[in-house]
């Protein structure tokens, strides 16, 4: 394996891991919040410094070098290939851009040391290929958002109920595809475990509702951080797409449509704001697995076209609108409330990140859910039919959401409301990203192509050997 000219990834992981420790002491949360985000532009620096020295060495992995965790542990852990190189870098910009655009009103609500663990938590997941540490690391990720619901003092049993039964199917059915012969019926139900986790992990309906219960309690920022990077995805990828027999593949393929749907539909009916936004980011998800499933050259490639696309679109949608809410409260959606006179801004970068999110023109999201809706079409005709119906049900839901929070009626108040120069710029760098993205997509589009070789290798390997056991 090809070792990266310097140990990047391990730095992106313990930079922000013994930041939380200094944050922690740190007891001035304007101080907190500042050197948390040198901390995190820190790790997005190494981790784009990993990306770009991955592709210059034109392989299909590498590993860090003088790697500390090789030395202790006799195995490369922290892996960097062409699938994962630009998830780690989209998950470190995340990290950063949700801090950039907090208002130094909400700081005293917000806990910079459990972000920074959180942030160290999913830029190792993204850093790893070995099952059992991804299995460990999946795990530990749902505890600091554990943490945050309990320190607020809200309900946390929907929450550890369905992700603590993710980790349980997770633990048994990696335990049983890893210990029994390919093609054996036992090997085929450890499979079927790992899917049931991966659907509880994803939210895909109807075991969506610890999803809603998040955003209903813990913050807005954490829960976007938690959610967008689509980590049940990851897992999918990681673990159930090479071990999976074709007819669990086949079942999550139809689950995750039906939840594409539902969701949008649900979206377009919600009456509170953030609400709608975990409607449109489940249908989302979905629509990412039901790419992944199909497991066909060109569906694969669209759903990890996708996934990134996605990821920054609702990342940066649901951004604007923390910003919306942390001046008004929670908005309800069953009156207008015309805001567009006092922050123009916001109304215009919620509009372009939603659009994006829904693959309109000129963004990185249509070239995404075209190439989706090509691969799928040709294997799962009516799979391809609803990813056009969902997509066209949640552009709906975003502009009557749109009209609802910037139109309709004149908003008096004497409060100044226009965005920040830290919240334009969060969010201005992720719509860039996505128009620029949706300008020039072949670079990015030739990087899922070869990702996508490499993961139907093994997912062929594993149709082999089923072929010869029959």
């Amino acid at each position: 394996m090809s070792e990266l000219h310097l140990p990047w990834l391990e730095i992106a992981v313990l930079l922000p891991l013994l930041g939380a420790i200094a944050v922690s002491r740190i007891s001035s949360p304007q101080r907190a919040r500042r050197w948390t985000l040198w901390i995190l532009a820190a790790s997005l620096v190494a981790t784009l410094s990993a990306w770009g020295d991955f592709v210059s060495l034109g392989t299909v992995e590498a590993h860090d070098r003088w790697d500390l965790l090789h030395a202790l542990t006799g195995h490369d852990l922290l892996v960097l290939d062409e699938f994962s190189s630009p998830l780690l870098a989209m998950v470190s910009l995340l990290g950063f851009l949700t801090v950039l655009a907090t208002l130094k009103t909400k700081l005293q609500r917000v806990s910079f040391e459990s972000l920074l663990v959180g942030q160290a938590i999913s830029q190792a997941i993204f850093s790893v290929r070995e099952p059992w540490l991804l299995i460990a690391l999946l795990a530990i990720s749902i505890i600091p958002p554990w943490i945050e619901l309990a320190r607020r003092g809200k309900p946390t049993g929907v929450y550890l109920s369905h992700l603590g039964l993710f980790v349980f199917f997770l633990v048994v059915g990696w335990a049983i595809v890893s210990n029994t012969a390919e093609g054996a019926w036992l090997h085929y139900f450890g499979g079927v475990l790992l899917v049931i986790a991966v659907l509880l992990r994803s939210g895909v309906a109807p075991l969506h509702c610890w999803v809603t219960d998040l955003f209903e309690h813990a913050p807005f920022g954490s829960s976007i951080l938690f959610i967008t990077p689509l980590v049940g995805a990851y897992a999918a990828v990681r673990l159930v797409v090479p071990e999976a027999p074709d007819w669990s593949l086949l079942l999550l393929v139809w689950a995750s449509t039906f939840t594409s749907i539902y969701a949008a539909g649900m979206a377009l009916v919600q009456k509170e704001a953030r609400r709608f936004f975990v409607y449109i980011v489940l249908s989302h998800t979905s629509l990412v697995l039901v790419g992944l499933e199909t497991a066909t050259p060109e569906a694969l490639a669209g759903g990890l076209s996708v996934w990134f696309s996605s990821s920054l679109s609702l990342a940066g949608f649901g951004l604007t609108l923390r910003c919306v809410e942390s001046r008004l409260g929670r908005l309800s959606l069953t009156d207008f409330h015309g805001l567009y006179e006092h922050m123009p801004n916001l109304a215009i970068l919620f509009l372009v990140t939603g659009l994006s999110s829904v693959g309109f023109p000129g963004t990185i999201g249509f070239v995404s859910t075209e190439l989706l809706v090509d691969g799928v079409i040709h294997k799962y005709p009516g799979a391809g039919f609803a990813i056009v119906l969902a997509a066209a049900l949640n552009g709906i839901a975003l502009l009557r959401v749109y009209f609802r929070m910037f139109t309709g009626r004149r908003h008096s108040t004497s409060i100044n409301l226009t965005a920040r120069p830290a919240e334009r710029i969060a969010i201005l760098v992720l719509v860039a990203v996505m128009i620029g993205g949706g300008i020039y997509p072949k670079p990015f589009l030739a990087s899922r192509f070869h990702a996508t070789e490499h993961l139907l290798k093994e997912r062929t390997t594993l149709s082999d050997h089923e072929q010869e056991h029959k």
